[in-house]
């Protein structure tokens, strides 16, 4: 009986050094995976910035061709400095826009992460560390 209980606590310090090591691994995984997160959301964040900020020019645009249109009687706008200034406005966003998506796709190739991973907040953990942290492989721990 002694031996019994003997193996049975050998047994629960390996499963509670075994439990102790993934939990520290998993920790580190969803520690990295934030990171990437939170790089990929401030840079959502900064396009929602840019493509309101190219809304209200549109807008601006649409209200000034508008105005031309209505009081001035002006339907072509050659050599108009306002209007080209409102236009290449637009044209630095949308590039700007472009370089951030860019980014994006930089950072989700370079952390092998899929648009489903990044949309749904939903990394799959167990995927990073279930390729090297299999008890069958692992040595019992000695004391």
């Amino acid at each position: 009986m002694n031996k019994l209980w003997e193996d049975l606590k050998d047994n629960m310090k390996e499963w509670g050094t075994s439990a102790v090591e993934k939990a520290e691994e998993i920790s580190r995984v969803a520690v990295a995976k934030g990171e990437e997160f939170t790089k990929i959301s401030k840079i959502k964040i900064d396009i929602h910035q840019l493509q309101r900020e190219k809304s209200k020019l549109y807008e601006d645009l649409g209200r000034f061709t508008y105005n031309q249109a209505h009081s001035e009687n002006l339907a072509n706008f050659t050599g108009n400095t306002e209007f080209f200034l409102t236009v290449n406005k637009i044209n630095a966003i949308d590039k700007q826009i472009g370089e951030n998506e860019l980014e994006i796709e930089k950072i989700k190739d370079e952390y092998g992460l899929k648009d489903e991973d990044i949309e749904l907040g939903n990394m799959s953990l167990d995927k990073e560390i279930s390729t090297d942290s299999s008890d069958e492989n692992k040595e019992p721990v000695s004391e």
